[in-house]
């Protein structure tokens, strides 16, 4: 009997040995357990980049999500202490007043026809005189780039006035002509910028691909066309997408040569007058006979409407940035712009 307890005994104990023998050999091997350092390190790297970008996002999101759910919050709700985030009463109201303070309809189409126009001249003249800075040698060329380089440097209103001057003498002072000629001519805003990132795309290109163009017979102009500008695809979106959205918020030069007018509304003015002047601004286009006084004259339903207002302006460059993310985020590594 004692033989047989003893036997099992023996036997137990030397699955038991089986059994730990492999963890033993796991814990003291040092390829494993250098494997699983880097496991754990790369497991606490990735928590701690998923936090921040959490973080950062929400941090960037915040304003934009708030400014959303105080849009669709109904105008007697503006003061209720008990609505934090979810509206208690959803409601349209604030989003119809503001678009009729921005003259929305009107002001939207001539914004896009302005930005989108300004946009197309300026790619056809930043993309010229960047070629032509990269590849056109000549006496006297690199002190024209310096030049070209201090005007991005140099504020809008050192020029403002010349520019100003100029065109009134040519009669074109209250219209959009104005916005075309200066992105025509490589004077738009921030075409200095447009033009270092084509010539430094150009000559970033073989030159391979000109000597064979020249080889078949193809001139300077039709090399640039045919040749040059198809394989600059990265710097033509990359300069597409920064000038339309420039001019699309740009208060300055249309403030100063008097472009927006009441039969030519633009939403930067729209929105600057209606941030200056609220009230007045809702009394004319009709807004406060869809409230009640009570609501009008609490100032913070003022502010709110131009918050909302200026959420109107937006909300179309974040529309068409959905579609276009891949594309810009590719053309952005490119070129090579960075910061």
């Amino acid at each position: 009997m004692k033989a047989k307890i003893l036997d099992k005994l023996y036997r137990l104990l030397k699955a038991v040995k089986k059994a730990i023998n492999p963890t033993v050999e796991n814990l003291t091997d040092p390829t494993k357990n250098i494997a699983r350092q880097r496991k754990a390190k790369s497991i606490i790297l990735i928590t701690v980049r998923a936090v921040l970008l959490v973080g950062l996002s929400f941090v960037i999101l915040f304003p934009t999500i708030q400014q959303i759910l105080m849009a669709l919050r109904a105008p007697e709700d503006v003061n209720n202490p008990a609505v934090v985030w979810i509206p208690e009463n959803w409601s349209l109201m604030n989003l119809r007043i503001a678009s009729l303070v921005l003259d929305y309809r009107s002001a939207l189409f001539n914004t896009f026809k302005v930005s989108s126009i300004s946009m197309g001249l300026q790619l056809a003249s930043t993309a010229l005189a960047g070629y032509a800075f990269s590849r056109l040698r000549f006496k006297g060329s690199n002190l024209l780039f310096v030049l070209v380089i201090i005007t991005i440097v140099m504020p809008p209103q050192a020029l403002s006035l010349a520019q100003y001057l100029y065109f009134r003498d040519l009669g074109l002072i209250g219209r959009e002509t104005t916005i075309y000629l200066m992105s025509g001519l490589g004077m738009g805003i921030r075409s200095g910028i447009f033009i270092y990132i084509f010539r430094s795309f150009f000559k970033g290109l073989p030159k391979e691909l000109e000597e064979s163009a020249q080889i078949d017979g193809a001139g300077v102009f039709r090399t640039f066309w045919s040749v040059m500008l198809p394989n600059a695809r990265g710097a033509l979106i990359t300069v597409g997408l920064f000038a339309f959205v420039w001019q699309w918020n740009d208060a300055y030069y249309v403030k100063i040569f008097e472009v927006s007018t009441e039969e030519f509304p633009l939403l930067t003015m729209r929105l600057i007058n209606a941030a200056e002047g609220m009230y007045a601004a809702l009394f004319y286009t009709g807004g406060l006979s869809l409230i009640g006084q009570d609501v009008w004259e609490n100032p913070v339903f003022l502010a709110l409407i131009s918050n909302v207002a200026a959420l109107l302006m937006m909300l179309p460059l974040l529309i068409m940035y959905l579609f276009v993310q891949k594309q810009f985020v590719e053309s952005i590594e490119r070129t090579g712009i960075v910061g």
